[in-house]
This record gives C-alpha cells, structure tokens and sequence, in this order.
C-alpha cells in the first residue's frame, strides 16, 4: 500500500512551501534597495541624524566578514554548533545592514566619489583630482552591489537546507554562497573607506 501510495516527505513540502516566498523576498529586497535610491523623492526625516549610519554600516559588514571567517574554521573542525551560530549572527547583521541601510538612503542625498566641496555635482577639477581611483571605486561598487541582490536567494535557500538537514545539498550550495557573501562584506568596508573623505 506504501508503495501505491507513497507518504509525502515533510522536508521536500517544506521546501516547496518556502521557495516562493524566498524567490518574492529576493525580487523585493533589490527592488525596493534600487527604488529608494535611484527615484527623485523628498527625504525622509527620521527625528535622528542618520548621517553617521555609514560608519555603522561599516561595523556591520567587517563583522559579518569575521563571523563568515569564523564560520568556515568551526565547520572545517567540526564545530557544528558554533558553525551554525555564526552564520545565524550574520544573517542578522546582515538583515540589520539592510534596515539602516535604507534608512541611510532614504534620508541622505547619494554621495559622489571626488566631490570635495560636498555640493552634489563633480566639477572637472574634482574629477581629475579623483583620477583612475574613481574607475577602481565604482568597479569595486558595482560588483558589490550586484552580488548585494544576488547573494540573498543564495543566503536564504543554503540555510533552508540545512535547517532540513538536507547537508548534501547544504554543502554544495555553500561552497558558492560563502565566498560571494564574504566578497559582499569585504568590499563594502572598502566602499566606506573610499568613498568616506566625501561624506
């Protein structure tokens, strides 16, 4: 009778049940990210300075670096616990990041690399005052941005699987998932610090 009518394993409907919601947070995340940034609107004001949250931000993504770091030592010595609690803490920086993030942007004008009189245009003397480092500075932006969006699906569905114990699966994914997300960490500390003399 088993074998007419097979029972349903609970962690293959869990899986089905969380990949919609996974794939509409991932699309709404850099959406919503991309929307507050780049479309002209009136800043919010937040009853707080926010102008200081760039430094925090930096906080945050050197230890999400660490504890990423931390996380790769614990499971490569059989720390499991500690492996799982590291990468649960940076998840929450992470989601933290996010939230102040959008504070930040959503109650500061964008700033410009090069743009030593702080007034929001780069003038030609200011740009040649930059130099090559603004190719290096907006390289290094971009890709940290790109991988921004791209890493949350990649986040979200390697802790689905081992929270389902599905470690095979587990492991496969986070040999892709760890480096891009450290790459996140990384140059965000380094987008603060070039771009930080412009603030």
């Amino acid at each position: 009778m088993n074998e007419q009518f097979p029972i349903k394993d609970s962690s293959s409907t869990k899986a089905r049940n969380l990949t919609t919601p996974i794939i509409v947070v991932s699309i709404a995340i850099p959406l919503a990210v991309a929307f507050i940034i780049l479309v002209p609107q009136a800043k919010i004001d937040f009853g707080f300075n926010t102008r200081s949250l760039p430094f925090f931000h930096a906080i945050l993504n050197s230890s999400t670096a660490i504890l990423l770091l931390a996380s790769l030592y614990f499971i490569k010595n059989g720390q499991v616990r500690a492996h799982k609690t590291a990468n649960l803490t940076a998840v929450v920086l992470s989601s933290i990041f996010l939230v102040s993030y959008v504070i930040y942007h959503a109650s500061n004008p964008s700033t410009r690399f090069g743009d030593l009189n702080h007034d929001g245009i780069l003038s030609e003397e200011e740009r040649q005052a930059a130099g090559a480092m603004r190719y290096v500075y907006y390289f290094i932006l971009t890709t940290h941005i790109v991988l921004s969006g791209i890493i949350i699906p990649f986040v979200l569905f390697t802790l689905q699987r081992a929270f389902q114990e599905k470690f095979d699966k587990h492991r496969r994914l986070a040999r892709i998932t760890w480096p891009m997300w450290l790459y996140v960490a990384v140059t965000g500390v380094v987008v603060y610090l070039m771009i930080s003399p412009y603030y």
